[in-house]
């Protein structure tokens, strides 16, 4: 009982860093569009006015800095001011092509630093996409479906007795995926006799150990959360944590030369081998499936419906992986930023270049058939908005958006609700 107190206290900690906001401080600097919702035309002219306070009370004769610059591009204007009452107002300028400036404002006070952002976007749903669709994109997933659907699932199943409540069974599941490799995961199954919809899981980055989505199965939700890189999701805390600094530190950068080779080729198919697996239990209603993630998991989750038909509704928070040339044509890419660097020859960088658009989420995103929940913010430079929008706007399916500009790389409890309700209704409405 002791260890399992302390695994739930790591997973609160680990949700907290990766996805919550930090507690308030006494010192903030506003920086806010005079737009209300921080869009503009294109040629319109934007102003953000700044406010630095202390408890909530402005700091007179307070000294700023700031820089502007499009989406994850280096600083075109940088400049600095005496805010006589703590106000200003910046004039940002504007764009003539669809994108984002951004307006980092600093302040040091009382020997400690701050900063403020905000993001304007110039016709976001306009934005276009510098990845190319490849001629023979299906045909290489398709034949690299089937050629994964010869490899026996063989699952494995145990019960997780000290989770289980006395509504939902919990389970460490495996499956045999691509590359003689597993898939790992937390599966939760309604205790009550019945036929349930299902929920597929897909993890952000990083290398986590993981609690399952009790919530959902409680709620009369079969519910699978699966981990990618083919290890247990129940070792101790140390594992992962000694994994993600040594062998797995890099993985997001592994093998782009090589098409069959990217790491994420296998993470793919997992994803759909993790549809196959839910196909077969007994408890799942046959045909009402969902997929949800954030960053690294709205990718997958795009991806997943895309290549697998048997998806009805998905929910993508700030999507990575997509754009991934976009700064090989000067323009904000999604994690993993491969190009943001370039250290590469031509030939090397010519061929990485080509592979990503087999593993583009772009690519993905125009293969949508089914309705989807998206959301994200604008002041998002892990997943940067241009690269997310580069795929939003390539989706034809029935969307739902709820952006939240002044966010950047987490949600709001209100976009999660949401977000849930989305699903549910999608997954028991049928």
């Amino acid at each position: 009982m002791h260890k399992h107190l302390l695994f739930v206290l790591f997973l609160v900690c680990s949700n907290l860093l990766v996805f919550g906001q930090t507690g308030p401080q006494s010192v903030k600097i506003s920086v806010i569009p005079n737009s209300s919702n921080w869009e503009y035309k294109l040629g319109e002219k934007a102003k953000f006015d700044v406010v630095v306070t202390k408890d909530g009370i402005p700091i007179k004769d307070v000294a700023i800095r700031y820089e502007i610059s499009h989406d994850m591009m280096p600083p075109h204007k940088k400049g600095e001011e005496i805010l006589k009452d703590g106000r200003s107002t910046l004039d940002i300028g504007t764009m003539k092509t669809p994108g984002f400036l951004r307006c980092i404002v600093y302040a040091t006070i009382e020997g400690k630093s701050y900063k403020g952002v905000a993001t304007a976007g110039f016709e976001p749903q306009a934005i276009k996409t510098t990845t190319k669709m490849p001629k023979d994109f299906m045909e290489f997933w398709d034949q690299a479906k089937a050629e994964n659907a010869k490899i026996p699932l063989n699952p494995s199943l145990r019960l997780l007795e000290n989770r289980c409540t006395e509504k939902v069974n919990v389970y460490e599941l495996c499956f045999q995926n691509y590359g003689n490799t597993r898939i790992y995961g937390i599966l939760c199954i309604p205790k009550a006799p019945g036929k349930y919809p299902a929920l597929l899981r897909v993890p952000g980055a990083g290398v986590w150990p993981f609690a399952g989505q009790m919530a959902y199965a409680e709620n009369g939700v079969i519910s699978l959360e699966i981990g990618i890189h083919g290890i247990p999701v129940t070792m101790d805390s140390s594992v992962y944590r000694d994994l993600a600094k040594t062998a797995l530190a890099n993985y997001k950068y592994f093998n782009w030369d090589n098409r069959d080779m990217v790491y994420f080729k296998r993470v793919y198919l997992g994803c759909v081998r993790a549809v196959d697996y839910i196909f077969t239990l007994e408890q799942f209603d046959g045909k009402n499936i969902g997929v949800q993630g954030g960053s690294q998991g709205g990718a997958l989750s795009i991806v997943t419906a895309a290549l697998d038909s048997r998806i009805k509704a998905l929910i993508v928070f700030y999507p990575a992986l997509c754009n991934l040339t976009g700064y090989l044509h000067k323009q904000a890419a999604g994690w993993p930023h491969l190009f943001m660097r370039i250290t590469d020859p031509p030939c090397v960088l010519k061929q990485k270049a080509k592979t990503t658009e087999y593993y583009d989420v772009v690519n993905f995103a125009r293969l949508i058939k089914v309705p989807g929940f998206y959301s994200s913010g604008f002041n998002d430079r892990v997943c940067p908005p241009t690269s997310t929008f580069s795929a939003y706007n390539e989706i034809t399916a029935p969307k739902t958006f709820l952006f939240v500009p002044e966010t950047e790389h987490y949600y709001k409890p209100e976009q999660k609700s949401k977000a849930i309700d989305f699903m549910m209704k999608a997954l028991k409405d049928n």
